[in-house]
């Protein structure tokens, strides 16, 4: 984790003493279990929590006796003990590691799913905002990078709008394919735990019982999780793109919000730079990068082998922190995002009515003139304005004034019909059932 790129409640998640938190938690819970089936003292179990509920769990205790027994959970129930007393003997009956480990990571990853969930939504209310406020706000849509026919700035919020609402459905299902408890025992068979116990944890830890286990959680419910963030971060990327774009001098149709006494570059004073969302554009790049890992701990060793737990150690806080981070940035970009309508019609309009091409061409074949013919005779005039837009910026070749001119045109369509091809309102009529079919109004 990245304090640079780490907002606290989610980096509180991953704390050591969160953690520990959690594992006792697990193991108490288990403890009650056990003793309502009989196997150890309900006194026990009562004090277990008495003793232990509130206490602060030292960590620096805990890595020290680690570095004598060189595993995690045996020194945490070596200190637990030390809290505890006598017990403590009862703790962890019939449990084997794995039991702590992978259903605290479940829990973790469950509750970070949740501030994702969180964070979406913020960016979705932003994008909804932006979209009806931008909703008949014309501009040019591009294909290539080309200019093609005319949208409206709305509808690319709305579109935007609609792909995160799928990455909002995606985490809620990927909490719900990782929020699993194994407390199965040391190959998953229950030989020394009893199945009630687990089902006693799940339900007291907001889990559901793993169908089957081995010693350990099947890693491709990690895998899709992991997936599923890479996704996220791959549409805040392609947002971010956007503006990136729409910032560029040539465009500047919107921008990232340039605060009082921001500074663009160390060298050039003029600057102003999307730095937002350029961050935004490698923060994405590293969350995607974290799925790859955790499709490769699918694979272990028989009943569980270790080499998916220092991968997660590094996945698990990184993954959730980074795109928790992200989501926010984005969601921040979105609310202040300066938008430049004069300039957004100013582009428009710099290829002299070439926009309209395709509604000529439609005309034509409507009035009778093959296709072939028909995207010839649009083409030839269509290249004039293109000739006179390369050298000057902006056409001096009015696409319009061509087509008039035109005899092979005017065979087939009045003035008026040609004229009335060139009507902006006529591409946004259908805005209105976009918009219904996005946001349901």
């Amino acid at each position: 984790m990245i304090p640079r790129y780490s907002r606290p409640e989610m980096v509180a998640l991953w704390e050591p003493e969160a953690r520990f938190r959690v594992w006792f938690e697990i193991e108490a819970h288990a403890t009650d279990a056990l003793a309502d089936l009989g196997v150890v003292p309900k006194a026990a179990a009562a004090a277990i929590w008495e003793k232990a509920k509130t206490a602060t769990f030292d960590v620096d205790r805990i890595d020290e006796i680690e570095r004598v027994t060189k595993h995690d959970v045996i020194a945490f129930l070596t200190h637990l003990s030390e809290i505890v007393g006598p017990e403590a003997r009862f703790v962890h009956q019939g449990m084997t590691s794995s039991d702590v480990l992978d259903t605290c990571f479940a829990v973790q990853l469950a509750r970070a799913a949740d501030l994702l969930i969180a964070d979406v939504d913020r960016l979705l209310g932003a994008l909804k905002a932006r979209a009806y406020e931008h909703k008949l706000t014309p501009t040019i849509g591009r294909s290539h990078g080309i200019h093609a026919e005319p949208v409206t700035f709305g509808l690319k919020l709305a579109e935007a709008y609609a792909e995160f609402a799928r990455a909002r459905a995606r985490l809620v299902s990927a909490r719900a394919e990782v929020a699993t408890c194994a407390i199965s025992g040391a190959v998953g068979t229950f030989a020394n735990i009893d199945p009630r116990v687990e089902a006693y944890v799940a339900e007291k830890m907001g889990l559901t019982i793993e169908p089957v286990s081995t010693q350990v959680i099947p890693r491709d419910r990690h895998a899709m999780y992991f997936a599923i963030l890479g996704v996220v971060a791959s549409s805040i990327e392609r947002l971010a793109i956007e503006i990136r774009h729409l910032q560029r001098t040539e465009v500047l149709e919107a921008e990232e919000y340039f605060s009082p006494g921001q500074k663009g570059s160390s060298a050039m004073p003029h600057k102003r730079n999307p730095v937002l969302t350029e961050n935004l554009t490698g923060l994405a790049r590293m969350v995607r990068s974290y799925a790859l890992p955790a499709m490769e701990n699918v694979a272990l060793w028989h009943e569980r082998d270790i080499s998916h737990s220092s991968v997660e150690r590094m996945i698990g806080p990184d993954a959730t922190v980074t795109l928790d981070f992200a989501l926010n940035r984005l969601a921040g970009v979105v609310e202040k995002l300066v938008v430049y309508p004069e300039r957004m019609a100013l582009n428009l309009n710099k290829l002299g009515g070439l926009v309209h091409s395709q509604r000529i061409l439609l005309a034509l074949t409507q009035a009778g003139v093959s296709r072939e013919a028909a995207y010839a005779l649009v083409q030839r005039n269509a290249m004039k304005v293109w000739d006179s837009y390369q050298t000057t910026g902006t056409a001096t070749v009015d696409f319009l004034a061509e087509l008039l001119a035109d005899p092979d045109v005017r065979k087939a369509l009045s003035e008026a019909d040609i004229r009335e091809k060139f009507d902006l309102g006529y591409h946004l009529k259908h805005v209105d059932t976009i918009f219904a079919r996005v946001f349901g109004e």
